[in-house]
């Protein structure tokens, strides 16, 4: 503190104003098999289109739907829902087909960003099968881009022929465009390219007709890139190297395409179309590593494509260019060089680069030279093509592989989350002991962050194809009887009958995203402490049918055995009806929405308590912390969460030691309010002349 040495006014701010936050009670969480997508990585996503454009869609031929759906029913009452994509034994495609898993941009970045030759050029941005699909054809001179007269006919080709022996194709490849110049202007695109033959059919035309006229031998043939009419220039040289001087004809066109039709929905096999739908054109990249735009941006390719692809990582220079990702030098021995940027003399700042061919180090003797002429970049003067290959995929996950990623919700510090997802009701399978596993896994979970609900259904056969409520009343609860006691759980009775539009079919889903998404939909309406339950604020959304729809007695079992019952009430919907959580002793928290009036206090008042950390533990202190409680319980009182609270935070509970261990207690009394559960109707039948009051009491 400054002291005043002569008189005069010294004026100081004490904020009094702090107040008790508002958090968040509707953040969801699931971890699933993906089709694509980040792998074990959280994403946030806010919208069913957004879990699809992400992670793609649901899988016809697995159970993978069952975890699809959890997510997507979720999303119709909620807009965040933390995702995980399980880690299996799945692999990114790559150019030399051989695959490999890349989980994510930091993966990427960590273990392959500086070149990874030994799976080829490139590899697709996600894991999975999706990522087949994927081409990448580099233009890379202005030879590669066209040639007027590659070269002639060396026999003569009849009319409807789809082979074509030509005197040379040492520069033709699969997808080029050709164009036989005795003919009537028709271009025909290349589909194999052998010795001295080519296979061709008519570009563009669905049925893959072969020539329209015949040809006779001797013939000129011009090609083209097959992707030609997508730019309005051959590669050159780049206005960067032409100022700096560092070489010429350093670009290149890249264009990424669907080659098999799987992103781009072209059925090739059905329909006949033509593949290799443009997904992603880059034009006038460089080879230089230190090519820059005139706004400075990086026109390096590599780093072109890592900022905008959504579907490729670079992972290695072609090899048939030379000097792709240096800096280029004219050298061609051993000397070491000194690229003056004048071409005539060294510079201040000249680089020294050492091109020797043994690998060595400088040698006595070993010249100096000052490059006069830099020379150009390279390549081949066809276009490299990549069609990635090699990606798997792997919705059969494991137990383990589950549980890895639902442990990436575990810190609560950097990850906020209030409504966990079980996705498929027995996790790994489909048995009570599958369900088990799964479920403890999801009660660890929450029980060690304590600050969110966990939400689960049954395994799958458990209700679905069983005809007997009976039946299916026990499997649910000796399912469930198996689980652990949590008042951090919330179990579900049924699947939901929906319509899948992604694959037009009907399905069995789970229901406990729709469970969880009830309470989101109660934050919106009311407020957490507000039951989820019940014809007010438990209409279940999309459902056509139950696999399990309980009787009355069904239900007496159900909720005798921690299970809340969905139930279809005629002319009035489907309905979760029920709120207790998976505690088995009596309690107050046995039921949700007393759970999650606890969670909401204890996490708003946590967060205002961390503000007197480092503070005195005085009486001003704690008569501050105990105003900033008071009104935001008063208000929670208010809106109907508690019926009364009690606030004791003084010398009573903040004893001398307490202060000497550097401690601070607050004691919060809470009264919560309880939802109604069970209603009953007494009709008192009274005789004529009879007061009310007299048998009203």
């Amino acid at each position: 503190m400054s002291f005043l040495v002569s008189p005069g006014v010294q004026v100081k701010e004490i904020d009094l104003t702090n107040v008790v936050p508002a958090v968040a009670t509707s953040i969801g969480a699931i971890a699933c098999p993906f089709e694509k997508g980040p792998v074990s990585e959280v994403t946030n996503i806010t919208s069913e289109e957004q879990l699809l454009k992400t992670f793609g869609k649901p899988k016809p031929d697995s159970n993978q739907f069952e975890w699809w759906f959890t997510a997507a029913n979720f999303l119709q009452y909620s807009d965040s829902l933390q995702v995980v994509r399980v880690e299996s034994a799945i692999t990114n495609a790559t150019a030399d087909g051989n695959g490999l898993l890349i989980r994510d941009t930091d993966h990427y970045l960590d273990s392959f960003g500086d070149g990874q030759g030994s799976v080829g050029e490139w590899a697709a941005r996600t894991a999975g099968t999706h990522g087949n699909s994927v081409g990448v054809s580099i233009c890379a001179t202005a030879s590669a881009y066209e040639q007027t007269s590659v070269t002639t006919t060396s026999e003569s080709a009849s009319a409807d022929a789809t082979t074509v022996s030509l005197t040379s194709t040492s520069e033709i490849g699969v997808g080029d465009i050709l164009h036989f110049q005795e003919t009537d202007g028709s271009e025909y695109e290349v589909t194999a390219v052998d010795s001295a033959t080519v296979t061709i059919k008519l570009l563009d035309n669905p049925n893959g007709d072969g020539l329209k006229s015949a040809i006779s031998s001797g013939t000129t043939v011009r090609r083209r890139w097959r992707f030609y009419d997508l730019f309005e220039d051959a590669p050159g040289t780049s206005d960067w190297a032409t100022q700096n001087g560092r070489g010429t004809s350093d670009e290149l066109h890249i264009v990424v395409y669907d080659h098999q039709g799987k992103i781009s929905g072209f059925d090739v096999d059905s329909n006949g179309q033509r593949t290799n739908a443009v997904l992603e054109t880059y034009r006038a990249l460089s080879k230089n590593n230190e090519a820059k735009s005139p706004q400075g941006d990086s026109i390096y390719y590599p780093d072109v494509i890592y900022r905008q692809s959504e579907y490729v990582y670079w992972m290695d220079h072609n090899s048939s260019g030379t000097n792709w990702g240096t800096n280029l030098d004219g050298a061609t021995g051993g000397d070491l060089l000194l690229d003056g940027t004048d071409g005539s003399s060294s510079d201040a700042g000249d680089k020294v680069l050492l091109n020797r061919t043994d690998s060595g180090g400088t040698d006595a003797g070993d010249n100096i030279d000052l490059e006069s002429g830099v020379s150009a970049y390279v390549a081949v003067d066809t276009p490299t093509i990549s069609e990635l290959a090699g990606g798997t995929d792997d919705y059969a996950v494991t137990a383990g592989e589950i549980k890895l990623a639902y442990d990436k919700f575990l810190d609560t510090e950097s990850l906020d989350i209030n409504l966990v997802l079980g996705g498929r009701g027995g996790g790994a399978g489909d048995t009570s002991s599958s369900q088990d596993t799964h479920v403890t896994m999801i009660t660890d979970l929450v029980e060690k962050r304590r600050d969110c609900v966990g939400f689960v259904s049954p395994y799958r056969s458990a209700t679905v194809g069983v005809t007997s409520t009976i039946t299916q009343a026990s499997n649910v609860k000796t399912a469930f009887d198996l689980c652990p006691s949590s008042s951090y759980m919330v179990f579900d009775s049924s699947y939901k009958y929906m319509y899948d539009k992604y694959n037009d079919v009907f399905r069995f889903v789970p229901m406990n995203g729709d469970t969880a998404g009830l309470c989101a939909f109660t934050d919106r309406v009311n407020d957490a402490w507000f039951s989820p339950a019940g014809y007010n604020r438990g209409n279940v959304r999309g459902a056509i049918k139950l696999s399990f729809n309980p009787t009355k007695a069904d239900r007496d079992t159900l909720y005798r055995a921690r299970v809340n019952p969905v139930v279809n009430f005629p002319g009035q919907g489907v309905v979760l009806f029920g709120d207790k959580t998976a505690l088995t002793k009596p309690s107050a928290f046995d039921r949700i929405n007393v759970r999650r009036l606890f969670l909401v206090l204890e996490k708003a008042i946590a967060t205002a308590a961390k503000f007197q950390l480092f503070e005195f533990n005085d009486e001003f202190t704690r008569a501050q912390f105990r105003n900033l409680v008071e009104p935001f319980l008063r208000d929670v009182q208010g809106r109907r969460g508690i019926t009364d609270f009690s606030v004791v935070c003084d010398s009573t509970n903040n004893t001398g030691e307490v202060i000497d261990r550097n401690e601070f207690v607050a004691d919060i009394f809470i009264k919560p309010a309880r939802s109604i559960n069970f209603i009953t109707l007494n009709f008192i039948a009274v005789r004529t002349g009879v007061s009310f009051s007299e048998v009203g009491g």
